[in-house]
């Protein structure tokens, strides 16, 4: 009390202390109120996060609106590519030979499920899967993607279906699915041609991931497997709804993949069937073409496979089977059988020795039964000899002793030459796979190889025999050329989605009388007296063939055998016999169908081939099969269009 008595300033002092006055001039007033420096700090921070997140909103709504909202529906949506249908294939008359049916199977999305192998398991219990199966889901799953749908089990009959529809709750991932599965009518009729598919192998997928889709084939034989990139097609996509556990709730949306391109065949089903009746239960091979343009109109080999059996695997027992079997089944013999030619060669030596001026078509030689050279005696098929005898006679006796010495004359590199330019020797460019290439070889030829060339292997190549050799189609296509003067070449594939192959032929290297020439020694054969065929004229009225007989050995006979007169190789055993030989075009006058027959192990061209091809070129010529197509034809050789 005294002292604010005695100091009545002190109050006032105090308040006014320098601390009191820091204090108060810190202090401001906004909007009526005061703030401390704690208070705009909160304020920052609440400025700030609000700002970020309205950044964040706005990025999310706007910025990544359209890819977030993509991916929220793939988080309800599973999208996966469907294998295509594979183009069809057709023949010239439009029969169907290859197409597609429906194929129930059952798929796995791997990314949908936790555990696949215990989907796999589950899946079991309700459709058995054997130990082929399950081998192949353990190879899949090692390769595939994980987008790409893993194949289950394909042929689902209705009862599976029914039953994994029932148990789809406890099958996560797992989806039915409708693909297509080669299908082909004619089966063994035409799988040589056609060949099949199969699965692909993990070397195929590595070059191409569509292949590993489910359903997806690959061609393995045949038109198939030659014209793979234009029946494949491309693949569609499938949207489907799936819930939180992966299971499939339904199909949003699908777009189907681009079909295969429709194949047409230059083939005629309903001639391709009469000539296999014709053949029967014969290890054989036979092909028809038409010899003005190429077309293979049948082609035949003997005995075949279903190729329906290579579509979803083919066993092991299957396997063994067919390819242990001494007919070889899977061998297409039209295309890669290798055969001497025989006496079906001896028109190219003609040809040949013509061209090198080497002989002319009036001169004579003697055959005695025999030919002697350096020691060694080549036989003629008649042990009595033809005596003396001109070119026309000696192909209309098939005379091997007359065709000895015109290939001594005129050398192998001519007769090298013809046969490359009457298709003999070299590839053809047909669409099929496996071709063997014929093979006339020259003295050059053989020194390159590192074997010796002497007279002996000259004389042999002269009646198509020793280290000549050819194939059934090329023997066809020899046939046209020497009907027509064309290098026509063969062809089985006449359209693709509709558009006709572009067809150029040539004239061959041969004068016009060689040519007549040797047409005249083939119509002897078959129609004159003593040709080596009377057996193969044609009951037709008017119409007249050309052919050439051929018997082809497929190993050396002793010459003591062969003198003492005893010798029949119908008494060999099946395996050692010759290989029996038919080449033949008609009409004469007006070539249009050519026709070539090989019967293993036949025995003899006269008898049993000559009769076969016979019948088979009236079929052709009674079916026409030339004219029973819509498709305007392509370029026609004339026979009459020859040079000089």
């Amino acid at each position: 009390m005294s002292l604010w008595r005695n100091d009545p300033g002190s109050l006032f002092r105090k308040r006014s202390s320098p601390t009191a006055d820091l204090s108060f001039t810190e202090e401001q007033v906004v909007g009526g109120g005061m703030f401390t420096r704690r208070a705009l700090l909160i304020l920052a921070v609440q400025a700030g996060v609000m700002g970020t997140l309205a950044h964040h909103l706005y990025k999310l709504q706007v910025v990544e609106g359209e890819t977030l909202k993509e991916q929220a529906r793939r988080n309800r949506t599973s999208r996966r590519q469907i294998s295509p249908a594979r183009g069809e294939i057709y023949d010239r008359c439009g029969v169907l030979v290859a197409g597609n049916k429906p194929n129930w199977r059952a798929l796995v999305m791997v990314e949908e499920t936790t555990d696949l192998q215990a989907v796999v398991d589950r899946f079991a219990t309700i459709v058995p899967l054997d130990e082929r199966d399950r081998a192949r889901i353990e190879r899949d799953r090692k390769h595939i993607r994980r987008y790409v749908p893993l194949t289950l089990k394909e042929f689902l009959t209705w009862d599976d279906v029914a039953r994994l529809g029932l148990n789809a709750p406890s099958l996560p991932g797992v989806l039915i699915d409708v693909g297509t599965t080669r299908e082909y009518p004619f089966k063994e009729l035409m799988s040589h041609i056609i060949g099949y598919v199969a699965p692909p192998n993990e070397t195929d997928v590595q070059h191409n991931a569509a292949l590993a889709l489910p359903g997806m084939k690959i061609g393995r034989g045949g038109l198939e497997q030659t014209q793979e990139a234009t029946l494949r097609g491309q693949p569609g996509t499938v949207e489907m709804e799936v819930n939180a556990y992966g299971r499939v709730m339904g199909e949003l949306e699908r777009v189907e993949g681009q079909p295969g391109a429709r194949l047409g065949l230059t083939l005629d089903t309903v001639l391709q069937t009469r000539i296999r009746e014709r053949i029967g239960e014969r290890v054989a091979s036979a092909v028809v073409m038409d010899c003005r343009n190429g077309e293979v109109m049948g082609l035949v080999s003997t005995p075949s496979f279903d190729p329906t059996l290579f579509d979803g695997g083919i066993s092991r027992t299957q396997w063994n089977s067919l390819i242990t079997d001494p007919a070889t089944p899977l061998v297409d013999k039209a295309v890669s059988g290798l055969y001497p030619p025989g006496s079906t060669f001896k028109p190219a030596v003609a040809l040949a020795a013509l061209k090198a001026h080497a002989i002319t078509p009036s001169e004579r030689f003697t055959c005695p039964g025999y030919y002697d050279m350096g020691g060694v005696r080549f036989h003629c098929w008649s042990r009595y000899g033809h005596g003396s005898i001109n070119l026309h006679q000696a192909l209309k006796y098939s005379c091997d002793v007359y065709f000895y010495q015109v290939a001594r004359r005129c050398g192998m590199d001519a007769i090298h030459e013809a046969a490359v330019s009457l298709g003999l020797s070299g590839h053809l460019p047909i669409e099929l796979p496996h071709m063997r290439a014929g093979s006339v070889p020259t003295p050059e030829m053989r020194r390159q190889h590192g074997h010796h060339w002497n007279g002996g292997d000259t004389v042999n190549a002269g009646i198509g025999q020793g280290l000549v050799q050819t194939t059934p189609l090329a023997l066809a296509t020899y046939t046209s050329r020497l009907a027509t003067g064309r290098m026509v070449q063969p062809h089985l594939v006449r359209t693709v989605s509709e558009k006709l192959v572009p067809e150029d032929i040539p004239p061959l290297p041969f004068a016009k009388d060689s040519l007549i020439a040797a047409r005249s020694g083939m119509f002897a054969v078959v129609n004159e007296p003593q040709g080596t065929a009377p057996q193969a004229r044609l009951n037709l009225p008017g119409v007249q063939m050309a052919g050439k007989t051929g018997s082809a050995q497929v190993r050396n006979v002793p010459r003591a055998l062969r003198e003492s007169g005893h010798f029949n190789s119908m008494n060999l055993p099946w395996q050692y016999r010759p290989h029996a030989l038919f080449i033949c075009f008609a009409p004469y006058d007006n070539p249009r169908y050519a026709v070539s027959v090989v019967v293993e192990h036949g025995n003899a061209g006269a008898t049993e081939a000559a009769p076969l091809a016979a019948q088979i070129m009236t079929d052709t010529l009674v079916r026409d099969p030339a004219n029973r197509t819509s498709l305007s034809r392509g370029v026609v050789a004339r026979a009459d269009d020859v040079s000089e």
